[in-house]
């Protein structure tokens, strides 16, 4: 259940530079050449990124964003949706009122078409009339075989839907503060999966974002009770997205490690090592998603474990 072969993601039409979520993104920067420019770049990293993962075998299915409305971030689908083994699809609460009109229905009739059963659909965005956010897979880290939800609060992660989501899916919960240093102050960490990566053997994180020493020791027993392999990395290399990785499989079983080329240039030879030893690691050179986004290639991917029908 960890991986999965069928990875959805959503060819842009209007990328850029998004205000509302640059309130409490960091990774965010703006860029002074044109729309034209920015899109034409854009298209051809996302388009690179999907050749990568088909070239690997991984089943990859491109839905092409909609002009209008205009959706700065629609590449990054993973935040308003989630899909599960049991024919669950669940909608989130996201934090930008922009944001929220990436939910699409007929995104998920795609998918219905494609032969994916889509049994429940479960919409948590009643939540967004009381300021309370949970933006799917960016905001929490799944370990789907041992049924744990890992969470860093912060604003568009909040206590109450996180513990709703736990209780619906029965997963236990652990949360934790997740904070990084930017310009002498401590600022939460705006999704959980910019500092950490769960695979089928592997965990990937930034312990040093999590300051309580007891949830550190938490998060620390709860992955090497679960049969991880514990790989640390520091805030230096978060910043340059090493902790937003996600791990995807093909049809013959074989495992891979996606994470960006600026978080693989971060890495050293040791944690390199450390990954290929369980995988074969898969780096898209996607900047202009990343600096202008402030998300990386975990971001990109929407996970789909439907069943087929």
């Amino acid at each position: 259940m960890q991986t999965t072969s069928h990875i959805l993601m959503v060819r842009p039409a209007n990328f850029g530079f998004n205000p509302e979520t640059a309130e409490n993104n960091f990774y965010q920067k703006t860029d002074s050449r044109t729309h034209a420019e920015i899109q034409e770049l854009v298209l051809r990293e996302f388009d690179g990124f999907v050749a990568l993962l088909r070239d690997q075998g991984v089943n990859v299915i491109v839905v092409d964003d909609t002009s209008d409305p205009v959706k700065t971030d629609a590449v990054f689908p993973n935040n308003w949706f989630s899909t599960h083994p049991d024919g669950k699809l669940i909608l989130y609460p996201m934090y930008s009122p922009n944001r929220r009109l990436e939910r699409r229905k007929d995104l998920i009739e795609q998918l219905m078409g494609l032969g994916f059963s889509v049994n429940e659909i479960i919409d948590l965005s009643f939540f967004e009339e009381d300021e309370q956010f949970l933006e799917g897979t960016g905001s929490m880290v799944m370990d789907h075989d041992q049924k744990l939800i890992f969470a860093g609060y912060s604003l568009r992660t909040h206590p109450v839907p996180l513990k709703y989501l736990a209780d619906l899916l029965a997963y236990e919960l652990i949360g934790f503060d997740a904070q990084q240093e930017i310009e002498g102050e401590w600022t939460p960490i705006y999704h959980t999966n910019v500092m950490m990566h769960i695979g089928r053997d592997l965990a990937v994180v930034c312990l040093e974002s999590i300051r309580k020493s007891a949830e550190r020791r938490q998060v620390q027993e709860a992955l090497s009770k679960a049969g991880k392999k514990v790989i640390p990395i520091t805030a230096k290399q978060k910043f340059n997205f090493a902790g937003n990785m996600l791990e995807v499989s093909n049809d013959g079983g074989e495992k891979f490690t996606v994470m960006s080329q600026t978080a693989y240039d971060s890495l050293n030879v040791g944690q390199i090592q450390q990954i290929e030893k369980y995988t074969t690691i898969i780096s898209p050179q996607i900047p202009t998603i990343e600096k202008l986004g402030g998300g990386s290639a975990r971001c990109m991917m929407a996970e789909i474990f439907l069943p087929k029908s």
